[in-house]
């Protein structure tokens, strides 16, 4: 690990400004976790490149703006742009119409931790970056809180609809099904696993195919675009999401309703989200609508199901058999930890394990907007979001943000009402009555 002493005041300013994203950077108390949380920032930046993304916003702004805010020259600012972009620290968004570019800093996930792995040659030093991201998250808990630790999530569980009885699919919608997700999707790229990635530098890669990540809509345009993978079309999207499922990988999408930018294909031993289920008992990803249901009839107590779930979510246990000395071996399912994605259901051959529709359905965002929204409120972020540092939010922006922000429950609204102390949005909250009555 390289030692940068005390951080300098650009790095500082840069962790500050990260704060203002819907998950922040946070320091971490161990001294060893530390050091590898600022080895990151000086692989990922040089001092002046830091103090220029610190002063970035949160939110998507063109050239002309950002310039005016940094005061310096467009034709200059452009190029430092694209070579932050080029290394996944900064996204730009081109519209589809003008073809202008809007840039904004990229949070640490979905963001450049991923984006440090997804190529294999570039000027970023690999192995030194697994080892120092890997310090960092397994080290100290504070960035795992940070990302797991509020009850809107990044990413959520699709269902295998391999695993769903013929009569019960027309009853799954079409952005809880893997397939609809990708089919609807306008662009299409993949790009290495990260998480298999890094687990390779560490020495701890599985078995599982590297290049199945896939990214959509903006998300890949923009991987295809900055080269973090490469543009493919709908059907091989398609063929790779079967291919994935077939090799009992858990599907996690982006977790919003519309527009996704993200599917990935996990396991359970390499995946940063199912990590933190099996390591820290966390909600590492939001369930999907259905649960694992165990037939008792057909299972012959085989243990398929268990040995394939991702996040060791079935035990199996002894039970009593009829005119039989001996017990017979059967799973039962923790239905607190099932993440419904499936796997096990696809693993059993005898057709003893079955899919089932949870009473109550796990919230689904609409939009980026709103999980962005929830994420912030949670985390204590709002502020951030709402000012982004003191720049001047146009009025389209407000006004998506308050449409959202009125959308919320009661306790949400309230909590962000105290988080901005701003009679502007404390206003806005209070036109709409608890519907309760409360």
């Amino acid at each position: 690990m390289g030692h940068l002493g005390i951080l300098k005041d650009e790095y500082r300013a840069l962790v500050d400004r990260l704060e203002g994203g819907q998950v922040a950077f946070p320091e971490p108390a161990d001294p060893a976790a530390r050091e590898a949380w600022k080895e990151i920032l000086e692989i990922l930046y040089t001092p002046e490149e830091a103090a220029l993304a610190s002063r970035l916003p949160v939110a998507p702004a063109g050239l002309e703006e950002i310039a005016a805010r940094l005061g310096l020259p467009e034709s200059d600012l452009r190029i430092k742009l694209d070579a932050l972009c080029d290394r996944g620290v900064v996204m730009d968004l081109i519209h589809p119409q003008t073809g202008k570019a809007k840039y904004l800093l990229a949070p640490p996930v979905i963001g450049f931790f991923e984006f440090s792995l997804m190529r294999i040659a570039d000027g970023i030093p690999k192995k030194r970056m697994a080892e120092a991201l890997h310090a960092y998250t397994h080290g100290d808990e504070a960035f795992v809180r940070e990302v797991f630790g509020g009850d809107t999530l990044i990413g959520r569980s699709l269902v295998h609809e391999t695993a769903i009885a013929a009569e019960d699919l027309p009853e799954v919608l079409d952005w809880e099904r893997a397939t609809a997700v990708v089919a609807e999707a306008g662009a299409w790229a993949v790009a290495l696993c990260y998480c298999r990635h890094k687990a390779e530098h560490l020495g701890l890669r599985c078995d599982a195919p590297m290049d199945n990540c896939l990214s959509l809509n903006e998300g890949a345009k923009y991987v295809a675009r900055r080269k973090f993978g490469r543009a493919i079309e709908r059907a091989e999207a398609l063929d790779l999401l079967a291919r994935s499922r077939e090799s009992g990988l858990v599907q996690i999408a982006d977790n919003v309703q519309r527009r996704p930018t993200f599917l990935c294909n996990c396991c359970g031993c390499c995946c940063g989200q199912l990590d933190s289920i099996n390591r820290l008992d966390l909600r590492g990803v939001n369930p999907s609508g259905f649960y694992a249901q165990v037939q008792m009839e057909p299972c012959v107590g085989c243990s398929r199901c268990a040995r394939a779930c991702p996040i060791a979510a079935i035990e199996m246990k002894p039970a009593r058999q009829e005119a039989r000395r001996r017990n017979a071996i059967k799973p039962e399912v923790d239905l607190d930890r099932c993440i419904g994605c499936g796997v096990c259901a696809d693993a059993c051959g005898k057709d003893a394990m079955h899919m089932a529709r949870r009473e109550k359905v796990p919230y689904v965002p609409q939009n980026s907007i709103e999980r962005t929204l929830r994420m912030a409120i949670e985390r204590g972020h709002l502020a951030e979001i709402l000012f982004d540092g003191g720049a001047g939010r146009g009025s389209r922006f407000f006004g998506a943000v308050l449409k959202t922000l009125l959308a919320l429950p009661l306790a949400q609204r309230l909590l962000a009402s105290e988080q901005v102390k701003s009679r502007f949005v404390r206003a806005a909250l209070a036109r709409i009555q608890d519907p309760t009555g409360g």
